[in-house]
């Protein structure tokens, strides 16, 4: 026995590996290929904003802020929450800052799961959810979409059928990565309908909110007062406002479920980097950047399918998101780790596998292309596309 070797560890996550999001980037660096894949900007966000955080630096916001948030920034959000969806939150009780979205959902779960609850989540889902739940000891329970002419959406049936005495959370997403898809008014109803008579509460993941197409509203749990009162919705600056890399997020909830889940926000990042929050606060005082955002990321959608709709790719819908999916069965029969690795090394476009977001072996052939992009890097990445 080597007596330099360090104690073994039972891991938590023993089948947990690499993210598919570092993989195919880091594949993406090995052959300079054009990155699709990891849903982040290359272009930089508004030069207002890093001057708002210039500024707060510069007056002396450089120590720790409130551990709920600045209070700035928590006034901002309840102003335009409550303008958008017509729910007022407590700016004190309810409105916490976190470290990003991905922090918010952990302590979301953390705060509410117990050894042996059952956690829904359906599928395709964000990566983070599964292993999150794990953490906390708790059972996830996997319910996918339906997928039906190209098209995905939830199965309340399916959902209800799961749905047992320890059942704890639902997990929701929308606008949805990947598939683009959004919740309609029906989708709301059929949620309400089944936490009705019970103690189950909810996780809204609806970081792209901003990102809702051809002149639809996002429909936020927030807007939903019965759906409301038993919440956790999460959204993301960094998505809002093009610095994914600042790691500023919020979670919205009603006071008793705010509680809980500062008791393990404290010790979990206990409080966020305090100029950038007031620079956001101040920020976010002008609504047109997160007003505007739709149109934004809609200009691109439209140009990325166009493009995409002279090859032989078939296009599904995207109502929502920065995320374009796409069927690749009329060019290759191969799996979709093995055609986006393919479309990485020997086309020199990186892209997301879909069936990366399965927990069990999932195969539509279908692939995620990232369109937040400058033009001239969708430009490079179509030229190469539209040729298979």
């Amino acid at each position: 026995m080597n007596t330099n070797s360090p104690p073994l560890i039972n891991s938590k996550l023993p089948k947990v590996t690499t993210t598919i999001f570092a993989t195919m980037s880091a594949l993406a660096h090995k052959h300079q290929a054009i990155n699709l894949g990891q849903g982040f900007p290359d272009f930089e966000c508004d030069p207002r904003l890093i001057e708002h955080v210039h500024q707060a630096m510069l007056a002396g916001h450089n120590q720790y802020p409130l551990m709920s948030g600045a209070a700035p920034l928590r006034q901002a959000i309840a102003t335009k929450v409550k303008s958008l969806y017509k729910h007022d939150y407590n700016v004190d009780s309810e409105i916490t800052v976190t470290a990003g979205a991905t922090q918010a959902i952990m302590t979301t779960i953390l705060a509410c799961v117990h050894a042996g609850d059952e956690v829904i989540v359906i599928e395709p889902a964000y990566d983070s959810y599964v292993p999150t739940i794990q953490l906390a000891g708790g059972t996830p329970v996997l319910v996918a979409m339906r997928f039906e002419n190209g098209e995905f959406k939830i199965d309340w049936d399916e959902i209800e059928s799961k749905i047992s005495d320890k059942t704890r959370l639902i997990i929701i997403n929308s606008p949805h990565n990947p598939t683009g898809s959004t919740l309609l008014t029906s989708d709301l109803e059929a949620l309400a309908q089944l936490t009705r008579d019970n103690q189950i509460l909810i996780l809204s993941d609806e970081v792209y909110e901003h990102m809702v197409f051809d002149k639809q509203a996002h429909l936020s749990l927030a807007s939903h007062p019965e759906l409301a009162a038993r919440s956790f919705i999460i959204s993301s600056f960094g998505k809002t406002y093009h610095v994914t890399g600042w790691k500023v997020a919020y979670v919205l909830a009603p006071q008793t479920l705010s509680a809980e889940f500062r008791k393990v926000h404290q010790f979990n990042v206990f409080t966020v980097n305090s100029a950038m929050q007031l620079g956001l606060a101040s920020y976010m005082q002008n609504s047109d950047a997160h007003l505007q955002l739709a149109s934004f990321y809609q200009e691109k959608r439209d140009y990325f399918r166009a493009a995409l709709a002279e090859s032989n790719f078939r296009l599904l819908a995207v109502n929502g998101t920065y995320f374009q999916c796409v069927d690749y069965s009329g060019i290759s029969d191969k799996s979709e780790l093995e055609f986006a690795s393919w479309l990485t090394e020997e086309v020199g476009v990186a892209a997301i596998p879909v069936s990366a977001f399965y927990q069990q072996q999932t195969q539509n052939k279908l692939v995620r292309f990232c369109f937040a992009k400058k033009k001239e890097t969708l430009d490079a990445a179509l030229e190469r596309l539209t040729k298979l």
